[in-house]
């Protein structure tokens, strides 16, 4: 991603920087630890792992995600979220938050479990 030459305030930076649909959960998976290209293209449901090696780069570009490359064959290769990736999930922890109560308050609670994020 290409950073623009102007914006109106450092909110939009960060706005560039996160947006579309799967950036934010990019983060979620990562802040649960370092994890595979394998793993997140399991773990992160209908993201193509082009899309998701995009993202990846994107956001390695601005020091959010952090890539370990291990000796050996077969390669291995984890991705883990940045000291900056980790601030930036407190953001992401918090709209999180604010979908389980509005899906909470639509009956959704069921899906909800299901998915461990309520008990």
């Amino acid at each position: 991603m290409k950073m623009r030459d102007q914006y109106t305030c450092p909110l939009e930076l960060t706005h560039d920087i996160t947006r579309g649909k799967w950036k934010p959960m990019i983060l979620w998976q990562l802040a649960k630890g370092p994890a595979s290209l394998s793993q997140l293209v399991k773990d992160i449901q209908g993201i193509t792992q082009k899309m998701l090696l995009e993202h990846l780069n994107d956001l390695m570009e601005f020091n959010i995600v952090e890539k370990t490359s291990f000796e050996g064959y077969p390669l291995k290769v984890e991705y883990r979220l940045s000291e900056r990736g980790k601030k930036l999930y407190e953001a992401v922890e918090i709209m999180q938050n604010v979908g389980i109560q509005l899906m909470q308050e639509h009956g959704m609670e069921d899906f909800l479990r299901m998915r461990g994020f309520i008990e």
